[in-house]
């Protein structure tokens, strides 16, 4: 088994949940303190500001919250998934990582235009239980408005006690107007792999989150269903739409668990830590037996890693509509106090070299989907350039709600696996539309 990394991969806001956990390790060791290399004139001008704040804002401010403020400004301007974590959103990172948080389960992103977009919403969790789903805009949280410069920060008012409400008012493309959702908050357990079997030999596997037993319950689910068949799977579907990401070591699992040799995935920064070339180990749990991959707009991030890996090394066939295209890798460094910076560090590329950053991937066989064009990394304020990137109407990608593709996936294995193909990798010989 790998040893968890202290890197995420996922989309960055934590409104209804987090995406990442730290290692024990992690507690005891805050990043260091380095030698400083900020010219004395800098230092000046930004403690003149701050304390001009300080005596003269309209309103008091207590010294912690204007530090506070300014370090969350500082990440911001970065790019949208490097933030500064206070110590209960630390602590909600921890949580989310091992299975159960309190929220209402949705992932979001600030816009170029200051709105607030949902990617994706968890399985089972209270925003996906209210109709909520990528793409959708939220106007309003409990009646104040979300737009412009208080954008950034209203995910705030999407915490709360399990049991409470929060009352969204939602915009959708191709609907007019707004419409209002009440959710109410929960104490959520996550399951984030479910299997079962399509028909006889041919299995399906939804994975909505990566956390940090992900790997291992999905190994565990394949081999129960390998074992009602005898032993052998003839196929298998693994859905990730609307995955929005999490932890890295669970995408590297996963991978591996399918794959005989070769890169996984590789990734490039500016710090030791953050050049690495992940390679998959021997055994492949499905023996050769053909595999079909479900993505849409809201496949993110560590989805995005698995979805690469077997693409190219052509292991799998994908299905859908073109994937978010969020190709960065986040660290956590703890601090003194038990709060936390969430920092991008490096880009990653998949076994073909190629960075997928706001481009996404575009699958072998596209689906169409609902008239929801979902967002996309491309959507973001302040998003790190992809490598040619392109911004046309197809890069959007879509939503793809629903069973049909669950039912397409099934007949293309079943021809896959016919006795005349011998169980040959699956080609895309015209694309579905």
């Amino acid at each position: 088994m790998r040893a968890l990394l202290l890197v995420m991969l996922a989309t960055t806001s934590t409104l209804g949940f987090a995406q990442v956990a730290r290692s024990p390790a992690a507690k005891t060791n805050p990043v260091p303190i380095p030698a400083n290399t900020v010219p004395i004139e800098e230092i000046r001008r930004y403690m003149q500001v701050l304390s001009l704040v300080e005596q003269s804002y309209v309103e008091p401010i207590k010294d912690g919250d204007l530090f506070d403020a300014s370090l969350r400004g500082l990440l911001q301007e970065l790019d949208p998934h490097s933030a500064y974590l206070d110590k209960n959103e630390m602590q909600e990172l921890l949580e989310f990582s091992s299975g159960a948080y309190q929220g209402i389960g949705i992932e979001v992103e600030l816009r170029k235009d200051k709105s607030l977009g949902i990617v994706a919403s968890i399985d089972g969790s209270p925003a996906a239980k209210a109709g909520l789903r990528s793409g959708d805009i939220i106007t309003a949280i409990d009646g104040k408005p979300v737009r412009g410069s208080n954008a950034s920060n209203a995910s705030l008012g999407l915490r709360g006690k399990p049991g409470s409400v929060v009352r969204l008012n939602i915009a959708r493309v191709g609907e007019v107007g707004s419409k209002e959702v009440l959710v109410t908050r929960e104490l959520i357990k996550l399951d984030s792999v479910k299997a079962r079997m399509l028909e006889p030999g041919y299995g399906y596997v939804r994975i909505s989150t990566f956390q940090e037993d992900t790997g291992r319950s999905l190994v565990r689910e394949v081999n129960a269903l390998r074992k009602s068949q005898n032993g052998k799977l003839r196929g298998l579907v693994i859905d990730l739409r609307s995955n929005p990401g999490g932890l890295l070591d669970s995408a590297l699992q996963i991978a591996d668990a399918f794959l005989e040799s070769g890169i996984i995935v590789s990734t490039r920064g500016r710090i030791a830590d953050s050049n690495l070339i992940l390679r998959a180990t021997p055994g492949d749990i499905l023996n050769g037996a053909p595999i079909i991959v479900l993505v849409d707009v809201g496949s993110a991030s560590a989805s995005e890693v698995v979805a690469g890996a077997l693409k190219d090394q052509k292991r799998a066939l994908l299905m859908g509509s073109r994937t978010f295209g969020k190709g960065s890798v986040q660290k956590i460094f703890p601090m003194t106090r038990g709060d936390g910076i969430k920092l991008t560090i490096s880009r990653y590329y998949t076994p073909s070299g190629k960075s997928i950053q706001a481009n996404g991937i575009t699958p072998d066989v596209i689906v169409s989907g609902s008239a929801n064009k979902g967002m996309r990394e491309q959507d973001l304020v302040g998003h790190l350039a992809g490598d040619d990137e392109v911004d046309d109407g197809y890069a959007r990608g879509e939503s793809i709600t629903g069973d049909d593709i669950i039912a397409r996936a099934l007949a293309r294995l079943k021809l896959a696996s016919a006795p005349k193909t011998k169980s040959a990798p699956i080609k895309a010989k015209d694309k579905a539309k």
